[in-house]
């Protein structure tokens, strides 16, 4: 029952943080953000004190339960080891595919070691990578979307044939090629971990599974031994997919730091010598790391320790030509060099910001006007950073804000996002179109939000100078829309800069 009951719970959790991550109409966003929310390491940064001592109340209570139902890393997991399990099991030894893993406490106490020193120093983007529920975030949205998009627009031709306008298109396009390839390599490491020695990517790697499995060490209900039923036949040990057991001549014995209340242990073992219960008298209280043998450790080692720090090569994105009335081919903007990035609004400020964001990219993917894209700078790795090629950031959108699970970005509503100043637009002469074409534009201005932006004249002694846009710096907002709808290419002849602490104008 308890196996069961936890199969259907953790695909639940699995199939609705994946539809939420997917969903790019924010229809979903409002009955399933919870999810997001009660991810461990997000609750934590977002001081979510409620949600926090929920998750460790219940892991003293029943162990690392959270790492089987909640996490969608693991139950990610678990799915490849059960198709690994049909694909390659060797006649009737259903766990004959799975190796016995090299020795990871040490490996674990490194990697936890780690992972706290780059979030003291401030590098939680890179900390990210090792963090289970951003991980499985950026590759449902960096590997998945993509293909989830392209399915609505042939869904949305077919509608459109149809003279219906229930799906409706959504471009497709990479927003950072560093990023597809170090998601696509994470990606892969996991998944053949996962399939050849179950979790021990959780057991080896994950700073969330360190953190939990101390405190499991002391949970009331765990997976109990009776010695006098068990026949020490193994099946326990085979089945077990976070490699918790031991059977020895001497006994069983089972290390609850790396028990993840999977259940299957009580699935296979025929005799009745598993239960699921409190201290008793009956049963033998097991499990302490230093019951438990481990193997020697081998090049294995070496192999997850290099394959997590290489990285991967940028892929090109295919563009196709756009043209303006069908004559002149328009070409993309490029992105410009900034001296100081552009947080989306409710960041605060770049300290602040740089502590909380767990780089898990749910706003990338919820961001209706393509101004969201992981940052590549180390300090901020695969943060997510504001350019505004592709669009400008709208004064009545804060969807960025309602999707961030960690309360790294903080909006009240969009009557607060209007004055809240996230960069300056600054003015570029030498690629202003009135100067270099000799025509009159004034687009900027026109389609300036707060009318920051005036059209002077160039030279007022002159009737037949042209008029270049003047930006009011106490009224601009840094929202990208002089930016992004300058018809000058490939650089904008007006370019936001970001501020290093955001204010109320």
């Amino acid at each position: 029952m308890f196996r069961k009951l936890r199969i259907i719970l953790s695909l639940l959790f699995l199939i609705a943080i994946t539809l939420l991550v997917l969903d790019f109409t924010g229809t979903l966003h409002s009955y399933l953000a919870w999810m997001a929310k009660i991810q461990l390491l997000p609750a934590i940064l977002a001081t979510n004190l409620i949600v926090v001592v929920a998750l460790l109340a219940i892991t003293l209570i029943m162990g690392r339960i959270y790492c089987s139902v909640i996490c969608p890393l693991g139950i990610y997991q678990d799915v490849v080891a059960w198709l690994s399990r049909k694909l390659f099991s060797k006649g009737r030894r259903k766990y004959s595919h799975i190796e016995k893993p090299v020795v990871h406490n040490t490996i674990r106490g490194s990697f936890l070691a780690l992972f706290i020193i780059l979030m003291v120093c401030g590098m939680l983007g890179v900390a990210s990578l090792i963090a289970p529920y951003s991980s499985f975030v950026r590759m449902v949205q960096t590997l998945l979307q993509p293909l989830y998009i392209m399915a609505n627009n042939v869904l949305a031709g077919i509608a459109e044939e149809a003279d219906s306008y229930a799906f409706y298109e959504v471009d497709v396009w990479m927003r950072s090629g560093a990023v597809l390839g170090i998601t696509l390599v994470t990606w892969l490491i996991i998944s053949f971990m996962a399939a050849r020695w179950g979790r021990l990517y959780c057991n080896s790697i994950c700073p969330v599974g360190s953190v939990l499995g101390v405190l499991s060490r002391f949970s009331w209900l765990k997976p109990r031994v009776k010695d006098d039923k068990c026949i020490h036949c193994g099946l326990c040990e085979r089945g077990c997919k976070a490699q918790a057991i031991k059977v020895t001549r001497e006994g069983t014995t089972i290390d609850y730091t790396r028990c993840v209340d999977c259940f299957d242990c009580l699935d296979v073992c025929k005799h009745g010598a598993l239960k699921f219960q409190g201290p008793s008298s009956k049963f033998k209280v097991q499990g302490s790391r230093s019951e438990v043998q481990q193997p020697e450790a081998n090049g294995r080692r070496t192999f997850l320790l290099s394959a997590l720090s290489a990285g991967a090569g940028a892929a090109l994105a295919q563009t196709g030509k756009k043209v303006d009335g069908g004559y002149a081919v328009i070409k993309d903007k490029v992105i410009p060099e900034r001296q100081t990035p552009i947080l989306p609004p409710g960041a605060h400020s770049a300290h602040f910001f740089a502590q909380h964001c767990t780089a898990c990219q749910l706003c990338v993917s919820e961001c209706p006007n393509d101004v969201l894209r992981p940052s590549t700078d180390l300090m901020h790795f695969m943060q997510p950073v504001m350019s505004y090629e592709r669009g400008y950031c709208r004064e009545e959108c804060h969807r960025c804000s309602d999707v961030c699970p960690t309360g790294a970005l903080k909006l009240v509503d969009a009557a607060e996002k209007i004055c809240t100043k996230v960069g300056q637009a600054h003015w570029v002469k030498k690629n202003c179109i009135p100067i270099t074409d000799g025509v009159d534009c004034g687009n900027c201005a026109r389609h300036c939000p707060t009318g920051a932006i005036e059209m002077i004249p160039l030279d007022e002694d002159d009737d037949e100078t042209p008029f270049v846009p003047m930006v009011n710096e106490a009224r601009c907002i840094g929202c990208g829309a002089c930016e992004n709808l300058c018809p000058a290419r490939p650089l904008s002849a007006i370019i936001v800069e970001g501020i290093e602490e955001q204010h109320k104008i």
